[in-house]
């Protein structure tokens, strides 16, 4: 098999599973209990935080643990929303930005909140200076992410923040999703204020995940009970989801650190030998975009049948994103881009892991061009 939809999600490391299997079997207490074993149980969850901090580079007391990617966008969005409705009600945000957060600002559109949506270059990139013409004496939120999740476009993050230090007012929210693990980011020199990650698009498990949100900062809680993660997401702490978290991080850092040269190696590779095609446009400029993600069209196609067939030949890839990909309608990141709608139907992502190998790229590329064939010649096109 080859898999080549990590930004859909990542198999988790075996050390993860494992590590997974011996804190579900021994240390299964509510870390909340008064007793001894909750203790333990206790320690582990803050070991984890210490190691997850370190790894990002921030203060343990900014790491506030959640069940994933959407959960933190939306606890960072509305949960800012509502703590400073009192200083303005303005947001500012992409027109490329994941669902969990597009959605989330139509949702506080409702509720009275005036939201601009920034555009982007054919690129994917936003213009530090629309951002700037945007903001207003009312604006208390920039929510950007770092990189898009369909594109790979890479966001202007550093630039942004220090543009936003001009407005002491308004808070700074990164989607790092799709950064975390193949770009770095220095939340606190890149003077970031809320942040998500989530763990299975490094190697952990689904359904857990960090907002780092910055000391200081104080935002609305979404979930009412106990005083779990300082009041801030209340909920018993998924402990085995916790301690493997840290464990796939800190793997996926090294990891990093050893393989990126050979990510880009593959992702070019790929580039170079998708534009040879002539029925292909590459959608994604690998000179603005993160190492692992590549989007093309197969013009006068539909992206999910090419999915099928390459499914058929046991390799995954994906349309767009996992949370959309399935509703068949044209993405709005392309449409965004200015790529026509002809070109987004045949919309089709790639997305690599540091355990994909060049041997599977160049089996991709075979088994890609004899699919467009067969494809083509279905359709009366020659291409």
């Amino acid at each position: 098999m080859i898999y080549f939809d990590n930004s859909a999600t990542t198999k988790p490391y075996d050390e993860v599973i494992d590590a997974f299997a011996k804190v579900s079997k021994e240390y299964y207490a509510n870390p909340s209990s008064l007793h001894n074993f909750g203790g333990k149980v206790e320690t582990l969850v803050n070991q984890a935080r210490k190691q997850i901090s370190n790894l990002l580079h921030v203060k343990e007391n900014e790491i506030y643990f959640t069940s994933g990617g959407t959960e933190g966008n939306n606890l960072a969005i509305k949960g800012t929303a509502l703590a400073y409705r009192s200083r303005g009600n303005h947001i500012i945000t992409t027109r490329v930005e994941h669902p969990s957060v597009y959605e989330a600002c139509k949702q506080l559109s409702k509720l009275g909140f005036e939201i601009t949506y920034l555009p982007v270059d054919e690129y994917g990139q936003v213009d530090i200076n629309d951002l700037s013409s945007s903001i207003r004496d009312n604006t208390i939120l920039v929510s950007i992410m770092h990189v898009n999740n369909e594109m790979g476009a890479v966001q202007p993050i550093e630039e942004i923040g220090e543009l936003l230090t001009n407005y002491p007012k308004i808070l700074f929210h990164v989607d790092h999703v799709q950064g975390i693990g193949k770009i770095p980011l220095l939340l606190h020199q890149a003077k970031v204020d809320l942040c998500s990650i989530s763990a299975h698009k490094f190697h952990g498990l689904k359904g857990i995940g960090v907002l780092y949100i910055r000391d200081g900062i104080r935002i609305s809680p979404l979930f009412s009970g106990g005083n779990q993660e300082n009041k801030v997401r209340s909920g018993t702490e998924n402990v085995s989801g916790i301690v493997t978290m840290a464990k796939a991080l800190r793997l996926t850092e090294e990891k990093r650190k050893q393989k990126r040269t050979d990510m880009l190696a593959i992702r070019d590779y790929l580039i170079l030998n998708l534009k040879k095609m002539p029925s292909i446009k590459v959608n994604t400029n690998p000179t603005t975009s993160a190492p692992h993600i590549i989007n093309f069209s197969a013009i006068g196609l539909k992206g999910e049948v090419i999915v099928h067939a390459l499914e058929a030949e046991n390799i995954y890839v994906s349309t767009t994103s996992a949370c959309s990909s399935k509703q068949k309608s044209i993405s709005r990141t392309l449409q965004a881009m200015g790529v026509t709608d002809e070109e987004a139907i045949g919309a089709v992502r790639i997305s690599l892991s540091y355990d994909n190998t060049m041997d599977e790229a160049k089996i991709f590329i075979t088994k890609l061009e004899r699919i467009l064939t067969k494809l083509y010649e279905v359709v009366g096109d020659t291409k």
